[in-house]
């Protein structure tokens, strides 16, 4: 980089005849690019300019080291124009991990949509319900649920995802409906077993109390669409993100229930292999995923 410098500054000191107007043109002072050049004579082992009062004028050896050293720079400066031109636009690849349900129902529509808005980009898109490594899996960025732990991973906020406790008619009509948490150890529970904790279901309350339920029941499953199918069948309740029942509590098949006692909302994040540098297609891909997931999205059908 040292010698890319010198070089660009010697083509500058030939162009404009002047150790002083290059190095008013490059912003820094004359005895800097004096000994730059003289650094690069020293290295080459051969004289590059003859210094007057009349100016600066390449020796014949300088002359042909110019030739060259503007090609050179000229190269480089197409080349950062191509890096920052890729900067500026939506094209090229990104790699996005999400979990399953949320890639499936939500993540995957949403980039079909990008996709057409965007001819450019190419897109590969991994479900894994487990936290992989992004450095070693090669991933742009991540889709990820709740709290973020501490790392040194770049992170956007994205926006909420709620959680409802549902069940069916036919079984709220056959076991009665639970009023508060602590009705629900009378009752069968369907468990995702994908999340920490998952038999342990945490509330709140009106009066901001917290409490914590441990429940058991005929199913537990890693896949969301399974339980709300069996809780829509009359297996027990279960809680589920919102936008996994919303169409079914549309449809009057699913019941919300407890609303004074609402389950912790997660967190929505976009997180990227490293805080800095973060390109351009994979920011304005997450800046335009942020505005689609505002306000009350699962309301909405992807």
């Amino acid at each position: 980089m040292a010698n890319l410098q010198a070089m660009k500054l010697f083509v500058r000191v030939v162009d404009l005849g002047s150790f002083s107007k290059a190095a008013a043109d490059a912003g820094i002072g004359q005895p800097s690019v004096t000994k730059l050049i003289a650094q690069l004579e020293k290295q080459l082992g051969s004289r590059l300019l003859y210094r007057s009062t009349h100016g600066v004028s390449p020796t014949e050896i300088g002359a042909l080291y110019y030739e060259k050293c503007k090609l050179i720079s000229h190269h480089v400066d197409e080349a950062e124009s191509v890096a920052a031109l890729m900067q500026s636009q939506v094209q090229g690849h990104i790699r996005i991990s999400t979990t399953m349900d949320f890639g499936r129902r939500v993540l995957a529509p949403l980039v079909l949509v990008f996709l057409k808005a965007n001819p450019k980009l190419h897109i590969e898109l991994l479900f894994d319900d487990h936290i992989v490594n992004m450095v070693e899996q090669g991933i742009d960025v991540a889709i990820r649920m709740g709290r973020l732990a501490d790392s040194n991973l770049g992170a956007r906020y994205l926006g909420r995802n709620p959680w409802s406790v549902v069940a069916s008619p036919q079984y709220l009509a056959a076991r009665g409906s639970p009023q508060t948490p602590g009705d629900l150890t009378a009752h069968d529970a369907l468990i995702v077993s994908t999340v920490q904790n998952d038999s342990r279901w945490h509330f709140h309350g009106p009066k901001g109390e917290e409490l914590t339920v441990h429940l058991s029941g005929p199913l537990r499953s890693n896949n969301k669409s399974a339980l709300m199918q069996a809780a829509a069948a009359g297996f027990g309740i279960a809680a589920l993100p919102t936008y996994v029942v919303h169409e079914y509590l549309q449809k009057g098949e699913l019941v919300a229930l407890m609303p004074d006692w609402p389950l912790p909302t997660q967190q929505i994040h976009a997180v990227y292999p490293s805080p800095r540098m973060v390109p351009a297609k994979v920011s304005k891909f997450t800046e335009w995923l942020q505005a689609q997931l505002a306000d009350q999205w699962w309301t909405v059908r992807f």
